[in-house]
């Protein structure tokens, strides 16, 4: 009896405990990953539950956020990148940056705080281009050309983040009337749009079936297909088009949510992201660079080739100018208007 007892004190004690757990709300793109051991590992040392709400694409999850903003959904954001920062801060969704989280690393991320990188480019399937014999394009106005009609996937930048990221680079490499008359083109050529990259990447690129050999994706999407295939490659299936006015060097941050409850909490969490263990973590789960330094990459990473240069307006110009942009993308793409 004393021993059924002593069970029974064990069992509300960590009934108790259970319940008196911290729980961190963490909003977040769909593509967010840590692995589940460092996740209990945060949980354990900080007494807490971490609830993860994935919103589709990071476009799509700023939207969210910006509409619960009244009643807050989340007391973390990750995923805010510098396509959408100037977004975030004039909707007022996000709190200050806590000083004991000030930038650095090897990308800053102004008004969040920096966890990774990467390169939003064109990606191709070699066996697709290889089989008709069809020479890769060259300059992106090759892509408006009849021989790639029908060929390239790219996903909306009013719901998208590497959407945006892409109409972003051809305003800012070709000037915002030039960028918009190729837009035109590419649509009078075939151009396929979606939601968002998961979308446009397994079920349009035609490596996963679809029927589009080009689509925006990133720069180390080769070396994930490598890492995921169940036969060992010696090659990546897919590669990087990194055509002038098509790179955009994307940087993504977290930050406390304005209004969220567990704002100490959430901190640890932001700290917890820059950590060397998650550091090395994010590269082969979100398929991102580390922003700290001496974090080692996976050899997978060969694959990886990272363009030699980008075009990526500043943060400032894209708060200031995608909103419009963004409109004149819709009326020339989906509307057929200029």
């Amino acid at each position: 009896m004393k021993r059924f007892s002593s069970l029974i004190a064990v069992a509300l004690a960590a009934s108790s405990l259970a319940a008196s757990a911290a729980e961190l709300r963490v909003l977040s793109h769909s593509s967010f990953t840590v692995s589940k051991p460092l996740l209990a590992e945060f949980e354990k040392q900080n007494g807490a539950k971490v609830s993860i709400i994935k919103a589709g694409d990071a476009g799509e999850m700023l939207n969210k956020l910006i509409l619960t903003k009244a009643n807050p959904i989340a007391d973390v954001v990750f995923g805010i990148d510098n396509s959408l920062i100037g977004k975030a801060q004039q909707a007022g969704v996000l709190a200050p940056v806590p000083a004991a989280l000030a930038q650095g690393g090897k990308a800053a991320l102004p008004g969040a705080v920096s966890i990774d990188y990467g390169y939003v480019t064109l990606n191709y399937d070699k066996a697709w281009f290889a089989q008709r014999r069809l020479a890769l394009p060259k300059t992106l106005e090759d892509l408006t050309k009849p021989a790639y009609k029908n060929l390239l996937a790219v996903q909306n930048p009013a719901t998208s983040s590497p959407g945006l990221a892409f109409m972003l680079s051809t305003v800012a490499a070709m000037g915002e009337d030039k960028a918009f008359a190729f837009w035109g083109r590419l649509r009078d050529n075939g151009l396929k749009v979606s939601k968002g990259w998961s979308e446009s990447y397994y079920t349009d690129f035609s490596k996963n079936g679809g029927s589009r050999p080009l689509v925006v994706s990133y720069a180390t999407s080769p070396a994930a297909e490598v890492f995921y295939s169940k036969q060992k490659l010696n090659d990546a299936p897919t590669g990087n088009l990194p055509l002038k006015g098509g790179v955009f060097r994307q940087v993504e941050g977290a930050a406390l949510v304005k209004g969220g409850k567990e704002a100490a909490l959430g901190e640890k969490f932001i700290a917890f992201l820059r950590s060397e263990a998650v550091q090395k973590d994010v590269t082969t789960t979100m398929w991102m660079y580390p922003v700290m330094d001496k974090v080692a990459l996976d050899p997978v990473y060969r694959f990886a080739e990272q363009p030699a240069a980008h075009d990526t307006p500043d943060s400032k110009v894209i708060a200031e100018r995608s909103r419009q942009w963004v409109s004149r993308w819709t009326r020339v793409v989906l509307k057929g208007g200029q």
